[in-house]
């Protein structure tokens, strides 16, 4: 199934998980989205986040963010290009919200080894019928 064309504006980002590697990867989208723009040509953007904890203090401004309690329905927002999966662990959540996101056709990125080694096989043909890529970090 050939690529679908980018959509105009920038590529809109859904994170799941907001431990260390998640509140990592706000501050570099918030830091760098100028350079991020400039060398791809697109402009990049978090759109809504999603973990355990709302409460939890965090090391990063996520009030310009739309906050979901259920990763799977993150995955599932219109809004959200590319699903972001920082969650850790192979089954429940991480799993269930990956999948979700490559049913609906979205491009999905993870830096979660647990699921990549039980499920990547599975998870990369999905994404193939579902004319959508998984990437990992």
């Amino acid at each position: 199934m050939p690529a679908a064309p980018l959509r105009p504006g920038p590529l809109r980002l859904g994170l799941a998980g907001l431990g260390t590697v998640g509140i990592g990867v706000v501050r570099i989208v918030q830091a760098h989205a100028a350079l991020i723009a400039a060398r791809t040509g697109k402009g990049v953007e978090i759109v809504a986040v999603s973990a355990r904890d709302r409460g939890k203090a965090r090391e990063a401004d996520l009030s310009g963010y739309a906050w979901e309690a259920d990763p799977v329905a993150l995955a599932r927002r219109a809004d959200v290009d590319v699903f972001v999966e920082v969650m850790g662990g192979h089954e429940g959540p991480a799993r269930a919200a990956t999948e979700a996101a490559i049913a609906a056709g979205k491009d999905v990125v993870t830096a979660n080894k647990a699921l990549l080694a039980h499920h990547g096989q599975a998870l990369a043909l999905a994404a193939e019928e579902n004319g959508a890529v998984i990437r990992f970090e």
